[in-house]
């Protein structure tokens, strides 16, 4: 175990490993970690910082479904290592951000270990539950209430209250006019929800 690799886990022969196996990787500020159609030749587990995914249509589209915090890792990227297939997603360093990369070959070596086992199941089951309430909120919810909550999980993200963002750059990521997005921030800027700036939102 080296002084730089983190303790992710209670189990010391799984993290000795960890360090042995995983190598450590910094990401600047809106930096992509994967983009789709990439190989994936590693699955990332977040150390430090946030990892924003992003579902990508052939245009460029793109549709925000959730965060990666420390100690979590991605599903998406663990079925493409386990279907052999590519990535169908953009992860994106929501800030300055580390993580492990662990090897493809070592996500099934590493099952003999019962913590790595739950620690797999738990990132499918709490990820599913995230694209549950992300499909609700497209399918059920207005776009006010989509907007708000992709502020707010921007905002945890980030430890902040204030975002540094434009219209047109949330549009993007909600996949909807950038007209329809300032009238509704004007619109929760009225009920108090927020403040809006000059490229900055401030979420109350």
């Amino acid at each position: 175990m080296t002084e730089t690799t983190p303790v992710l886990f209670k189990d010391a022969r799984l993290n000795e490993e960890v360090a042995k196996y995983c190598r450590s990787k910094h990401l600047e500020k809106d930096q992509a970690m994967m983009s789709p159609g990439d190989d994936i030749h590693f699955v990332p587990i977040v150390t430090k910082g946030a990892i924003r995914i992003m579902r990508q249509n052939e245009d460029g589209n793109e549709v925000f479904l959730y965060h990666l915090y420390p100690g979590e890792t991605c599903a998406m990227a663990l079925n493409c290592c386990q279907a052999g297939r590519k990535s169908p997603v953009r992860a994106v360093a929501e800030d300055e951000t580390d993580i492990l990369q662990v090897p493809v070959q070592m996500i099934d070596e590493w099952s003999r270990y019962p913590e790595w086992r739950q620690f797999i199941n738990n990132t499918y089951g709490n990820r599913f539950s995230e694209l549950l309430s992300v499909i609700d909120l497209i399918a059920f919810s207005n776009m006010d209430k989509q907007l708000l909550h992709y502020l707010r999980e921007r905002a945890k993200a980030l430890n902040t209250k204030a975002l540094y963002i434009t219209h047109q750059e949330i549009a993007d990521e909600l996949h909807t006019h950038r007209e329809a997005i300032s009238r509704l921030l004007r619109t929760m800027e009225q009920k108090n929800l927020l403040k809006l700036g000059r490229h900055t939102i401030e979420l109350s």
